[in-house]
């Protein structure tokens, strides 16, 4: 019987998960930031506001008109002294005591206070509506973290302009760190051998001395001819971040040798290979 195959170690790079740029949803000046580089975050956390004092005048002058009742209560009354003169009108008219166009008059009096009723009524529920778009957008100013993280770079402060939109300048950069995302270069001859779901123990450079273990989660389809390597990508579970992001480690795949065993250079993850190969299986998030 052939004798098992000795567990290789390979170069890896630890990387968050996911690293978001957070941008206002609303221009505004910033008035105030609530975190600082290297905060822990979680989520739904206020990390910065906007200033609302505009927004908030604007919104009590919406709640003003949204309340107001004198002009409903003046049109209800157009509404009942018109209904009861067309009434009057009507049953004279049948009595021949007043023309057909008197009580046309009085039904077309009737109409447009009616109609002016229907006017006082929807402009409450616009105020009504003006007064829950004010809020929402001070409901946006204030931003908050959508992840548990930690924070990466602070890039505004109060006092500056925070512009809406992709391409516009960053409020703060977010790193989530409760899972960490092993990326790790591997010779095509381990094509097969690895698989998704399987266990792989990473020893990472800091803390020294220390392992863990991690899963395949990704196996990428597309080689490298050049350096004959493919990617593989594994989740590490970092739920008290002991561990930090942006370190160099040694990924140990069961049945897989080493590159010592081998022949030839093996890029590191991360070194693009010579124009001359295919294009890259690059270790980006995914």
């Amino acid at each position: 019987m052939a004798n098992p195959a000795i567990p290789g170690e390979f170069d890896c790079v630890i990387e968050p998960r996911q690293v978001l740029e957070l941008r206002a949803p609303i221009e505004g000046l910033v008035e105030r930031m609530s975190v600082e580089r290297g905060d822990l975050v979680r989520r739904g956390q206020e990390l910065a506001v906007l200033d609302t004092s505009v927004d908030r005048a604007s919104a009590a002058i919406a709640r003003h008109r949204s309340q107001m009742e004198g002009a409903i209560r003046s049109s209800e009354s157009r509404v009942e002294y018109s209904s009861r003169k067309f009434d009057r009108a009507q049953n004279l008219q049948t009595q021949n005591f007043v023309s057909a166009q008197a009580r046309d008059e009085a039904a077309t009096e009737k109409r447009l206070a009616e109609s002016e009723f229907l006017d006082a009524k929807d402009n409450r529920k616009l105020a009504e509506l003006e007064l829950q778009r004010q809020l929402e957008i001070i409901r946006l100013k204030t931003i908050r973290s959508p992840i548990d993280g930690v924070v990466v770079e602070r890039l505004l402060n109060p006092g500056e302009f925070a512009e809406a939109g992709v391409g516009r300048k960053p409020i703060l950069k977010l790193a989530e760190l409760d899972v960490l995302y092993v990326e790790v270069l591997l010779p095509v001859d381990a094509y097969g051998r690895v698989k998704r779901g399987m266990d792989v123990v990473i020893s990472p450079e800091i803390p020294a001395g220390t392992r863990y273990t991690a899963k395949v989660t990704v196996i990428d389809r597309l080689l490298d001819t050049a350096s004959g390597t493919f990617g593989v990508r594994m989740e590490l579970r970092n739920p008290q971040h002991r561990l930090p992001a942006g370190i160099r480690c040694k990924a140990a795949f069961a049945g897989v040798d080493g590159p010592s065993a081998r022949p030839g250079p093996v890029r590191s993850p991360g070194v693009s290979p010579s124009p001359a190969g295919a294009v890259s299986p690059e270790l980006r998030r995914r």
